[in-house]
């Protein structure tokens, strides 16, 4: 079958078989390897990725069901002119990354929320990001990479 979908602002059409899922499509197919193949049972979070908007699990997404979909990878956000996005900036400036497998994720999630919420309270951060898990126990410095994230793009 055929899909088409736009992926981090590139329009795509490709012939897949349906039971790929959108993780086996954005990894294996595209070689957009900065989603993480992490449980593929939607349990971890490694693998979030941006539709239109929401941050979804990619290993539960078909990618017959994208339709006219609008995707958000990793590998988006990072542009020549700006550089990192604010939200890689501050994960990268609180240290909220130890083995960074998890890290992609995480930031897509922090990315939807923050798009969602421009001045989230903690509890907000807490439910946007208790999809995504971290086996190293970061979690404080991503709340704070979050925090920081959102004054960052307040100030400018």
């Amino acid at each position: 079958m055929r899909v088409g979908f736009r992926l981090n602002g590139a329009r795509l059409s490709l012939a897949i078989d349906a039971r790929t899922t959108l993780l086996e499509l954005l990894r294996d197919v595209l070689g957009a390897c900065g989603t993480k193949r992490g449980c593929d049972r939607g349990e971890c979070g490694a693998c979030t990725v941006i539709r239109d908007g929401r941050p979804v699990y990619a290993c539960l997404t078909l990618a017959a069901s994208l339709g006219d979909a609008a995707i958000e990878t990793i590998e988006g956000l990072v542009t020549p002119a700006t550089g990192l996005h604010p939200v890689q900036a501050a994960f990268a400036a609180c240290d909220a990354v130890q083995c960074g497998y998890c890290t992609p994720g995480q930031i897509m999630s922090a990315v939807a929320l923050l798009r969602e919420h421009p001045r989230p309270t903690d509890r907000q951060i807490e439910e946007a990001m208790s999809g995504n898990l971290c086996r190293c126990g970061t979690y404080p410095k991503i709340r704070r990479a979050i925090r920081r994230a959102a004054k960052t793009r307040h100030a400018s």
